[in-house]
């Protein structure tokens, strides 16, 4: 692909175009996972809910405490998790 091909691209060195395109399918993988997740959302219980609502909560507010670090992310979404999860078991 020709740097003048879009308007708003920059050169870039070869291993951090490597690096952009697997952002970017990781991205896409991920959108589509979870797309597919909110198909199941209605048959999902209280609980469940609870714990993917805690886990999304979680993972951003990991993010944000770590300047978008991959394991602040990750350790966010797993702490949000088992917290909805508590707080869903609870629930009636």
């Amino acid at each position: 692909m020709s740097p003048r091909m879009f308007a708003f691209t920059r050169s870039l060195p070869a291993g951090e175009e490597v690096i952009m395109n697997i952002r970017t399918c990781i991205s896409g993988l991920v959108l589509a996972v979870a797309a597919g997740g909110c198909a199941t959302w209605d048959g999902m219980s209280s609980r469940e809910k609870s714990t993917v609502i805690g886990a999304g909560v979680g993972g951003a507010a990991g993010a944000v405490a770590t300047d978008g670090g991959v394991l602040g992310t990750v350790g966010g979404a797993a702490v949000g998790g088992v917290i909805g999860d508590q707080v869903g078991k609870r629930r009636r």
